[in-house]
């Protein structure tokens, strides 16, 4: 009997199909490697009409095909190309029409950038979670700096283009800087020393630190975790405007602001210059308008106020004198009456009580009447002081020596009359100008020319 007719024990198993052990296989790759990461670089990359792309995954020892459909290649946030080194998310699978190994890609990044950047999500959501990002913890710029810092490399573009920025802007404002590396490893160090030194020295109102764009890694010593919280611990207000627009590090959420770049970080601390000499001058003309208006309206308050002085001044005589007098007998009669009235009451009083010719009911209503009448008699005498005081009151208001105190005079002629009028009063006349000014008299020499102004002029 051959070989054949005696047969290999494995003949007599079961046969199975191609579909049947690609699909075995399948299942036996799917347990032995799940879902994993995987660097390489791409390699003959085509994009399908379907919008899916197809490319192979290579090494200096071996390559695979790769296989990125549509939905998922709309995810990734760069351009794929042949060269590319990458980070690719895979799933190893059998494409089984034609029974070759592939890879299907679920996720894809740049290669080390895709690290870098779950690091800085993984900080980034720690400092967040111990507030250091919290927007109440932020303060307020100073309106009107008069010191700025900035904290950055002296060989950088972004710091020749922030002086010329500030010297046009607000070239009243002292620039200080700080300098130190913004790319490499001594960068986070030397970023972290300037920015002590500016507080321990506390001679600015606001500090800049920032740098030009760059790549992630170049930006990398802004995401420092030490850095970051001394931004957020800063005792200076600090503005972040590090890369470009689209540039985000950790030190921009923890500062107190963010500029998209360090050009617009010195405009945001900084007045314009030529808008507050405007606003100024507008505010100068609207003051002068004011005084203007005010002294206009207390101008013709003081011209109305004289015309009716002059127009009262000769009618107080009449009544000082009538006051005078009144006074003069009120007083003279309060001096005299009241006390002889008094003693003559305590004499009758004296005598009825000696005498004892009245029973006691009516002793003790005597006594009640004198009481009664010894405090009519000083309600009277409070009365009439009263009335003394107010009219000594009312004429010393009407004093015209009090109008002369205000700085007015009062003209006399030759005859000792006070002249209300121009009418007659002519050229040549001798004049008195009376002023009280320290208790001096002033008098006039002969008058060559008599001007008197209408009221209304």
């Amino acid at each position: 009997m051959s070989w054949t007719e005696q047969g290999d024990p494995a003949t007599n198993a079961e046969s199975l199909s191609v579909s049947s052990l690609l699909q075995r296989a399948k299942l036996a790759l799917d347990r032995a490697l799940p879902l994993c990461w995987v660097s390489g670089e791409i390699s003959g990359f085509k994009r399908a009409a379907s919008g899916h792309c197809y490319f192979d995954l290579k090494d200096d020892a071996a390559q695979i095909a790769c296989v990125l459909y549509r939905n998922r290649a709309a995810l990734v946030g760069f351009e794929l190309q042949d060269g590319a080194q990458v980070d690719l998310r895979v799933r190893p699978a059998i494409y089984e029409p034609r029974g070759s190994l592939q890879f299907t890609v679920e996720q894809a990044r740049l290669a080390g950038v895709g690290r870098l950047y779950e690091a800085f999500l993984r900080l980034k959501a720690r400092l967040e979670a111990e507030g250091l990002f919290a927007e109440e913890r932020k303060r307020e710029l100073p309106a009107f700096a008069r010191c700025i810092g900035l904290v950055t490399s002296t060989k950088a573009a972004a710091l020749a283009d922030m002086l010329r920025v500030l010297r046009d802007r607000w070239p009243l404002a002292q620039v200080i800087v700080y300098p130190a590396s913004v790319q490499g490893t001594n960068a986070p160090r030397e970023l972290l020393a300037a920015l002590s030194t500016a507080n321990a020295r506390a001679e600015c109102d606001v500090l800049i630190i920032g740098r030009g764009g760059g790549s992630l890694e170049d930006l990398w010593a802004f995401n420092d975790e030490a850095l970051v919280r001394a931004v957020a611990a800063s005792a200076l207000p600090i503005v972040c405007a590090v890369g470009h627009e689209t540039d985000f590090t950790l030190c921009d959420f923890a500062a107190d602001a963010r500029a998209p770049t360090p050009t617009a970080a010195a405009a945001m601390i900084t007045p314009e210059l030529h808008r507050l000499r405007a606003s100024l001058d507008q505010l100068a003309r609207r003051l002068h308008v004011a005084l203007d208006d005010r002294c206009n309206r207390l101008a013709e308050q003081l011209d109305h106020l004289t015309l009716q002085l002059r127009g009262s001044l000769a009618q107080l005589a009449p009544w000082r004198e009538a006051l005078l007098r009144l006074a003069s007998r009120l007083q003279g009669s309060t001096a005299t009456q009241v006390p002889q009235q008094r003693l003559r009451l305590e004499t009758l009083a004296r005598a009825l009580l000696s005498r004892q010719i009245l029973p006691p009911h009516r002793s003790l209503r005597l006594a009640a009447c004198h009481a009664d009448m010894t405090a009519a008699l000083a309600a009277q005498l409070r009365d009439a002081r009263y009335r003394v005081e107010s009219a000594a009151s009312a004429l010393a208001l009407l004093n015209p020596d009090r109008v002369l105190d205000r700085g007015y005079v009062l003209v006399y002629d030759q005859a000792g009359r006070i002249v209300t009028d121009s009418s007659p009063v002519s050229a040549g006349q001798s004049l008195t100008l009376r002023s009280r000014r320290r208790n001096i008299l002033v008098v006039t020499n002969e008058v060559t020319e008599v001007k008197v102004n209408s009221p209304s002029g």
